[in-house]
């Protein structure tokens, strides 16, 4: 490891510019729209509305972009017709979609148990959910990520930077340097490779996803933390009467977050907390279960439920993928971070 700090550092500062390069030619800037008849005032609206690319603006409804102050529908109608020149967003082959699905990146979480478990890691593209109680390890895989995703590519890493969001206080910078050293990398640089906010509200929370975009449009990010999802939505939204408004208000959120995965190629990595379930019964050994409801059900590709082991010792268990078996993994906590567990 010791032999990677002066030899790769260079990659590790994420300069793999041949992959980056390509990966932009993927995502069609929103500024070249003026070469197909729009105007810059008008691409400086978008921009300021949190579309920097053809691709995200496509992800919008033509209700939401009139909603943009100075955005006429007569307007929105000629920017979408321009932006459907650049972008293909209609039918394409399986064989195509096979090759778009070459764009995404395995995240090593650390643990080759775990990594097993998802096939490979963390990917991109797609929202990873991972639920339990306090203490059973999600936070400390979210700190573990934080590093693995700077890692190059050859060695199982995104080659990318991080965006977090914490709504629960729990991010620790210290936790960072044990890890990164772990790995034989710079704390200072991977540090500097993560952009930290902490949201107080969850319409603080949705503000600093929109805002995301700019920072993701210029910079290589790989990876996007939420931890925990729920929390500021169980505080901001209570009992019953507020249910739906709570519901609805999650699920736009969300509707966010996959926009940027599939925009960005990032991985999102979420974590939520656990409800008691007293209809689980007494047949049930651990009658608790995700917070959110069908809503969050729905949005997250990859449900993993964490729960704790003996000792340092955690479980990770796939409760629901569309391409991974229901099976179990163990792994544990360590200085370094998440690592495979001692027999």
């Amino acid at each position: 490891m010791q032999a990677l700090k002066s030899e790769d550092m260079s990659q590790l500062q994420l300069v793999e510019r041949e992959e980056i390069d390509e990966e932009e030619d993927l995502l069609e800037a929103i500024d070249k729209l003026t070469a197909h008849g729009i105007n810059a005032g008008d691409v400086k609206k978008l921009q300021d509305a949190g579309i920097y690319t053809c691709n995200g603006l496509m992800m919008h409804t033509k209700k939401n972009l009139t909603g943009i102050k100075g955005l006429s529908e007569a307007k929105v109608d000629k920017i979408c017709e321009a932006a459907e020149k650049l972008v293909n967003y209609g039918y394409i082959t399986g064989s195509d979609a096979l090759l778009k699905r070459k764009a995404v990146v395995k995240i090593t979480t650390g643990s080759q148990a775990l990594d097993e478990l998802l096939g490979g890691g963390i990917e991109t593209l797609q929202i990873t959910e991972a639920f339990g109680e306090f203490r059973s390890g999600k936070t400390q895989l979210a700190h573990t990520l934080c590093v693995s995703t700077q890692l190059p590519t050859s060695m199982k890493g995104g080659n990318g930077k991080v965006a977090y969001i914490d709504t629960e206080g729990t991010f620790r910078p210290d936790r960072i340097v044990p890890i990164a050293e772990r790995f034989g990398m710079d704390p200072g640089a991977v540090l500097d490779n993560i952009i930290y906010a902490r949201a107080y509200t969850y319409e603080h929370q949705y503000n600093l996803l929109l805002g995301l975009a700019a920072k993701m449009a210029e910079e290589p990010f790989r990876l996007l933390i939420v931890d925990s999802v729920i929390a500021l939505f169980r505080v901001d939204f209570t009992g019953r009467g507020e249910l739906a408004e709570r519901q609805q208000k999650l699920a736009q959120m969300l509707s966010r977050l996959t926009k940027i995965a599939e925009e960005f190629n990032v991985a999102v990595y979420m974590t939520n907390q656990v409800i008691a379930d007293p209809g689980g019964g007494v047949f049930i050994s651990d009658p608790k279960k995700p917070a959110g409801g069908h809503v969050l059900a729905h949005a997250a590709t990859v449900r993993l439920m964490f729960r704790k082991g003996e000792g340092e010792q955690r479980v990770c268990k796939v409760f629901d993928a569309p391409n991974l078996p229901e099976s179990e993994a163990i792994f544990q906590i360590t200085g370094g971070g998440i690592a495979d567990a001692k027999d």
